[in-house]
């Protein structure tokens, strides 16, 4: 009744009025549904708050060519004075862009070139971007392992064969999932339907490989999980040294899943085995094959809020044009058959998380 009585009121209103009030209801509700579900309107970057920058959505669509060039350029000018850092390169196009790479154009990339090379800082060039800061920090930490410096063994020639020595080096230091000698077919698959258990999107990337196929750590980090998953089958999830990227490794072999030696809270080291591809998954029951065709599944996960790890808000990273990359730099690996596993063939150090430089020297 006393509804009935309030709605009364409003047919005394005026109708100009009574439209204002009712637009302003529609704005409200609308900036409210927005602010709780975080939508970001035409794709625009999304942060939880004005006050809290942590970035809860990354769309990394930096095409293959792009990718391909803006590393080298990092490599090649590493030990020059004017260091071109990928990330803030990519940073500052996809600021340009709003994030749509359709817009590029080779003579913007040339232009931000000349002027850092001519001495103007980044922070200078991007003070008036509003998006650069929020590239930065996602481009940092989707790519922020693949680039630095490290030491690898050499193979060199012998009179006894199978010597090597050690090199210093800055390039590429994250591997490809699959080792040298194995090859893989793909395609872009990132946010494609999967229908087992309910209809969801495809948040990773599949490799198509033959059963058995060694699995290489893509970057350094710790063993975070191993296990059985009804989704994922056997699985591995490592998580970089720096906590912002967990690589899901998912679909392992049935019965030998794993390496043999690891377990959860090794360190792994880039270009390591850490396992073997499979078919298993799509089962509520342990070692099972209900995947049809043997392959791998590899996932990114970016973990900028640790609250946000195992949450519905989980940020996964499209790997196809990283995969193609990454094809640059394959770990080779031999298998010892008395044991039946596979092992990486040449060792290789990154100083900053494992030995010294010197006592490297000291070994060799």
């Amino acid at each position: 009744m006393k509804l009935k009585k309030r709605l009364r009121y409003f047919k005394y209103l005026h109708p100009g009025l009574l439209k204002l009030i009712i637009l302003f209801s529609v704005i409200l509700t609308a900036a409210i549904i927005l602010l709780l579900f975080r939508i970001s309107p035409l794709n625009q970057p999304v942060l939880q708050s004005e006050t809290d920058d942590t970035i809860n959505w990354v769309e990394f669509n930096v095409p293959y060519q792009l990718l391909e060039k803006t590393m080298y350029m990092d490599i090649e000018s590493y030990d020059k004075e004017i260091h071109l850092k990928w990330t803030e390169v990519l940073a500052y196009l996809a600021a340009k862009y709003g994030g749509n790479f359709n817009s590029y154009k080779s003579k913007d990339l040339n232009s931000l070139v000349e002027r850092l090379n001519q001495g103007e800082s980044i922070d200078i060039i991007t003070r008036d971007m509003k998006l650069y800061n929020y590239y930065n920090q996602a481009y940092t930490a989707v790519l922020g392992g693949f680039l630095g410096e490290f030491m690898v063994q050499v193979p060199i020639e012998s009179e006894s064969g199978g010597d090597v020595v050690w090199e210093s080096k800055y390039g590429l230091k994250a591997f490809s999932p699959v080792p040298a000698g194995y090859w893989y077919s793909d395609y872009d698959d990132f946010g494609a339907g999967r229908s087992y258990g309910y209809n969801r999107k495809h948040f990773g990337h599949d490799l198509m490989i033959g059963t058995g196929t060694p699995i290489i750590a893509i970057e350094s980090g710790i063993v975070e999980a191993m296990g059985w998953n009804q989704y994922g089958g056997w699985r591995i999830g490592i998580r970089s040294f720096d906590k912002k990227r967990y690589y899901y490794y998912a679909h392992l072999r049935k019965d030998r899943p794993y390496s043999a030696d690891l377990t959860v809270g090794k360190a792994v080291k880039a270009g390591d085995v850490i396992g073997y591809s499979g078919r298993s998954g799509y089962s509520r029951k342990e070692n099972v094959n209900n995947i049809d065709t043997p392959h791998l599944h590899v996932g990114v996960q970016l973990i900028f809020d640790e609250s946000l790890k195992d949450s519905p808000n989980q940020i996964w990273v499209d790997l196809y044009s990283i995969c193609k990359l990454l094809l640059k730099n394959k770990s080779q690996v031999y298998q010892n058959t008395d044991e039946k596993e596979y092992y990486r063939k040449y060792d290789f150090i990154e100083p900053r998380y494992f030995l010294e430089t010197e006592d490297i020297k000291e070994s060799s």
